[in-house]
């Protein structure tokens, strides 16, 4: 039976039997906690997919309403209409016991905890369940997967996009079909426990404004202080400390809240400070200067050279922090060696690094398509999942899959082609639902020279992603303007079958390869940076994205490093592979992506980097792993982080 003449009714599908509330909203920007909600609809659905309920209505957000040309909403129209406070109620009790379910969840909910937060009103959601997210999961054969391509893949009518009631219409018949394809092959659905996000905790701090200077250095003896060193205060000031940073900052300097090596000078008036800014700065010899004589070389400080036009080398595959193996065995290392930089060890069963050539390096922005190039050979356009075998087996195996132009996966989906089962294999609960779909099957042997008789296209009209191993690059299209599309995100992903807590979390660094300041460390706790150019969004309790506006970044902020770290004793060799896509906006077709999955005791891994080349950028597939935690990988990057 087609997926297009499904029926409506679910109530076979007892795994999947919830009370679902299908929510759409139309809003005035594309931040919660600054725009509004210009319109909302809702529709219930009951366990057996039957509709229970259905509301819609237009609001008056007393403000600009945006962009009309994408929505349709004019002040005109939105006049008259109701506040959100006064449908709050309304719409409380069609959530209230439900899984609220959106396309893009996270935009959605977010909206309504914000415009819940101002109502002074609790938002009544625990679950929900994102079905960009399920579709990644499921991974049809569309050439993306936005809202629309969906519902004519499903054969769902759409009528008027971006209307909150036909779009909660769409997204039910979009929905239905989807958890039917999920119950085919077994998938997990990929419910999100929802955190009060109308606390304060999670509202963002109003945006910063980066220092337009970079670094020049450390102050020397006797000299001034240049426009864009980096300043740290410790101690206690006769002069208020907001008013020494706002000093600070006014004349060009970086005002930091933690040291590093690359601090240009702190400012404490007690020389013999036991605070860990005093330690660190110590330990790296960095130049310390009373209260009084930073306020004297304040009345002079010299211009610094701009952030603008400056060319920033390509940064070498090794990442900065220093891992805590060759940190124990260095003599005389301790935490504060994290921020230097050091070669690369070696991890096993990893392909070589992907250099670029001269023709690539010397590359114009929009030569991104060139670079990611479709892989050639026997494998080329195939996904391939491996089961069973030791760790180091199994990383050989999907190494071994790239190198022969497929790329890896790490859970079934109706993307994958072909199946590796290694010793062990036997025994994994998915291989009775790989048979019942007739997939092919190979043993180990088969990747010595793969014989592939059957259609090679994993996907009908799906572009390619080009396939990146450890260490690969590709270019990225320059960023338009402001916009969803150029909100390139990293989305990572691995086993369903994972039991223990995984956070993807961001850092945007400077050319020093440090955030400015510490709200430049976006992760669960902080998911969205104070500039809103970096956000983090929970797709799934397998499956998270960092989105980066590329187009807003300032110029002081180089690069965007993408990392994983695990909350708890277990390490990725335990987790197994984690698999990367990359592309524009949260649901256009992915760019590039890639399998990491050499890590064996490391308990935080770098993913990828963005970073800039040029006036263009670029992204990397890192799969570097350490074996400290998160805390230590955040104080290498010059984050401010509590024993």
């Amino acid at each position: 039976m087609s997926l297009a003449s499904a029926p409506s009714d679910l109530s076979d599908l007892r795994d999947y039997a919830f009370e679902w509330a299908l929510v759409d909203v139309e809003t005035s920007g594309l931040v919660p906690r600054r725009d509004r909600v210009l319109s909302v609809a809702v529709v219930t659905l009951g366990a057996d997919g039957g509709q229970t309920g259905e509301y819609s209505t237009l609001l008056n957000p007393g403000c600009d309403p945006g962009p009309v040309h994408v929505h349709g909403l004019t002040a005109e129209r939105l006049r008259g209409a109701p506040p959100f406070e006064q449908v709050a109620g309304r719409i409380a009790a069609l959530l209230e016991g439900r899984v609220l379910v959106a396309h893009n969840a996270q935009f959605d909910y977010d909206f309504l905890a914000h415009e819940f937060a101002r109502a002074r009103l609790r938002l009544p959601v625990t679950r929900r369940l994102c079905t960009l997210a399920l579709n990644r999961r499921v991974d049809p054969p569309t050439g993306d997967l936005k809202l629309g391509t969906l519902a004519a893949h499903y054969g769902v009518p759409q009528l008027k996009a971006h209307d909150a009631l036909d779009d909660t219409r769409v997204l039910a018949g979009v929905l239905r079909a989807s958890l039917r394809e999920a119950a085919q092959l077994d998938l997990p659905l990929p419910l999100v426990a929802c955190p009060p996000r109308q606390d304060p905790q999670f509202a963002p701090k109003p945006p910063k404004k980066p220092c337009a200077f970079r670094n020049p250095g450390r102050l020397t003896a006797g000299g001034p202080l240049v426009q864009g060193m980096k300043v740290a205060v410790t101690g206690q000031t006769r002069t208020a400390r907001a008013d020494l940073v706002r000093r600070g900052v006014a004349a060009g300097l970086n005002m930091m809240g933690s040291v590093s090596r690359h601090t240009s000078a702190l400012v404490t008036n007690d020389s013999a400070a036991d605070s860990a800014k005093a330690r660190r700065a110590h330990a790296e010899g960095v130049p310390v200067i009373d209260e009084s004589a930073f306020l004297r070389l304040l009345d002079d400080v010299h211009p610094g050279t701009s952030h603008e036009g400056t060319a920033i080398p390509e940064p070498a595959p090794a990442p900065h922090p220093v891992p805590i193996a060759e940190a124990r065995s260095a003599p005389e290392a301790d935490s504060s060696s994290l921020g230097t930089p050091v070669p690369t060890p070696a991890l096993p069963a990893v392909p070589t690094p992907r250099t670029p050539g001269p023709d690539e390096a010397a590359a114009g922005p929009d030569s991104g398509k060139k670079r990611a190039a479709k892989p050639r050979g026997p494998l080329a356009g195939r996904r391939v999942l491996v089961l069973g075998g030791t760790h180091p087996e199994a990383v050989a195996a999907r190494t071994r899959v790239v190198e022969l132009g497929g790329a890896a996966a790490i859970n079934l989906s109706a993307g994958v082609t072909d199946v590796v089962v290694l010793d062990g294999g036997d025994a994994d609960r998915r291989l009775a639902r790989i048979t019942a779909l007739l997939l092919p099957v190979h043993d180990a042997a088969w990747l010595v020279a793969p014989v592939v008789t059957e259609a090679s296209a994993t996907g009908g009209g799906r572009p390619a992603a080009h396939v990146l191993p450890r260490g690969g690059v590709v270019d990225l299209p320059l960023p338009r303007g402001r916009g969803p599309a150029d909100r390139w995100t990293v989305t990572a992903a691995w086993a369903q079958q994972t039991a223990c807590e995984i956070d993807v979390v961001a850092f945007v660094l400077d050319e020093d390869g440090q955030v400015s300041f510490d709200e430049d460390f976006v992760f669960y706790g902080a998911p969205e940076n104070p500039g809103g150019t970096v956000r983090l969004l929970s797709d799934g309790p397998t499956e998270q994205t960092v989105s980066v506006d590329l187009a807003a970044l300032p110029p002081s902020a180089r690069k965007v490093v993408v990392a994983a770290a695990i909350d708890g004793s277990p390490a990725f060799g335990d987790v197994g592979a984690l698999h990367i896509v990359s592309g524009p906006g949260t649901s256009a077709a992915a760019l590039a992506q890639a399998t990491l999955d050499a890590a064996t005791t490391e308990r935080t891994m770098l993913l990828a980097e963005i970073y800039r080349r040029g006036q263009s950028w670029r992204l990397r597939a890192v799969g570097q792993g350490y074996d400290h935690g998160l805390g230590a990988l955040a104080r290498g990057y010059g984050v401010e982080v509590d024993d």
